[in-house]
């Protein structure tokens, strides 16, 4: 295939970027999209230019450190990362857009290439539990319903990637802090701090600048691990009820 390819360009984050036109000739279906760059980056190299940064680890759908805007949708016109979404869901001489996350809370750092750590420092603030350390305990000693099991374990698969905050028309990172929260709070191990978690992480969430949720839904839509909308009721339930207990 042959594609166009216009593609954000910002040597850093205090320089002001720019749109940059690019051919790319002999593009295989079967390459994935990153491979693809990986493709006009090799032409670039070898013409001397600076290769476009962006990130990527696993290239599984595991890690969530790929993260682009393709043709204005997050991760691209598939329900999957953007290391998953191969080039058969193009076809030749198409043009393709490729921006950063947009979010002023995930700052761009060099072209594709934007900070996240917004992310890390919520979790910080609550999304995890504290537990004595030594060896692991016995698995069934603190047993759970089965169905309450299940849910924390499908929305834990939120890998962070970042999709749901750049769906987001208001920049929201609810989706993701909804399902920590969900996540923790399905578990016993999670309650006895379950008010302080989801108050210090709302916090946090709005002290790094991300937007209110308005249940557009856009979130759910674009996250690649496909999870449900009403993780944002059981974050909004919890946090009112925290309020109610006086945190």
């Amino acid at each position: 295939m042959r594609l166009t390819l216009k593609i954000w360009r910002q040597p850093n984050a205090e320089a002001a970027g720019a749109m940059h036109t690019y051919e790319i000739d002999g593009v295989s279906e079967d390459m994935s999209f990153l491979e693809m760059l990986d493709v006009l980056n090799e032409d670039l190299i070898a013409k001397g230019e600076d290769p476009v940064a962006f990130d990527s680890d696993c290239r599984e759908g595991i890690c969530g450190m790929c993260g682009l805007m393709i043709n204005g949708q997050a991760h691209g016109p598939e329900v999957t990362t953007t290391c998953q979404l191969h080039m058969r869901s193009f076809k030749d001489g198409d043009e393709i857009v490729i921006e950063p996350w947009r979010a002023d809370a995930f700052p761009v750092m060099k072209d594709l290439v934007v900070d996240r750590g917004a992310f890390d420092r919520i979790i910080q603030a609550g999304g995890y539990i504290s537990v004595n350390t030594g060896s692991a305990p016995e698995a069934h000693s603190v047993p759970v319903p089965r169905d309450d099991a299940m849910r924390a374990f499908n929305v834990a698969t939120c890998i962070g990637c970042g999709a749901c905050v750049a769906a987001c028309p208001n920049g929201s990172a609810s989706l993701f802090m909804g399902a920590k929260i969900t996540h923790l709070g399905e578990l016993p191990q999670g309650q006895p701090e379950r008010d302080s978690r989801v108050v210090d992480m709302v916090a946090q969430h709005d002290h790094e600048g991300f937007g209110g949720c308005t249940n557009i839904g856009e979130c759910t839509a674009a996250c690649p691990k496909e999870i449900p909308l009403d993780v944002i009721s059981r974050l909004n339930w919890d946090l009112h009820a925290a309020m109610r207990h006086g945190h």
